[in-house]
Formats: structure tokens, sequence, C-alpha cells
């Protein structure tokens, strides 16, 4: 993954596959927010045989988040501190309440 912001500022981003023409480079991004994170392919990685286009993770956040809705995440959120290569991001008590909701062990 390559972070464009550090992703231990964010309880949660977004994520969305989107169909892009190169693996290795920065997708374009045409939501409204921010890309804050992309996937970049391996070697490996094969297009759509359909569409020749290659399927990859953008993270982003959009300008009402977290402000908006303090006690819950959006469905297509998750933990940035969960998103590893070739696996999704998953959903945690932080993600989804907020820094408020660890509670020391």
């Amino acid at each position: 993954m390559v972070w464009l912001e550090d992703p231990e500022q964010f309880d949660y981003v977004r994520q969305a596959v989107d169909k892009t023409k190169r693996r290795n480079n920065k997708p374009p991004y045409a939501r409204d927010g921010r890309m804050v994170g992309y996937a970049i392919l391996d070697d490996y990685a094969e297009p759509d045989p359909d569409s020749g286009l290659y399927k990859r993770r953008v993270l982003f956040v959009l300008p009402h988040d977290r402000d908006s809705h303090p006690d819950g995440a959006p469905g297509e959120a998750v933990d940035p501190r969960t998103i590893q290569p070739k696996k999704p991001g998953a959903k945690t008590p932080r993600f989804q309440r907020g820094p408020a909701a660890i509670t020391p062990a």
C-alpha cells in the first residue's frame, strides 16, 4: 500500500476497488473528498480479460466523515491499521466508535 497521508490519524478510511489502466502508479481519483492511499499491484496481477483494466484498491475519506457520524462509520469503511497487501481491511471497535472505544487492557 502507498499511503498519501498518515493512516494513524484516521479512525477509519473508506475502501473501494477501482479499475485502472496501470498497476503501479497513482490511480486517478474522481470522488468527493480525498484519496489517502492506494494499492500497488505486483508483477503477477493480471488485467480483466474483458476491459484490459486492473482492479486496484483505493482508500479515501469524504469531507463529512466522522464529524457528521461520530457514533458509527459507513459500510465501506475499515480501520486503516488492519489494511494489508492482498487482504481487505477489517472493522474494529476503534473504527466503529473512534479512539474513545479503545479501552486499556
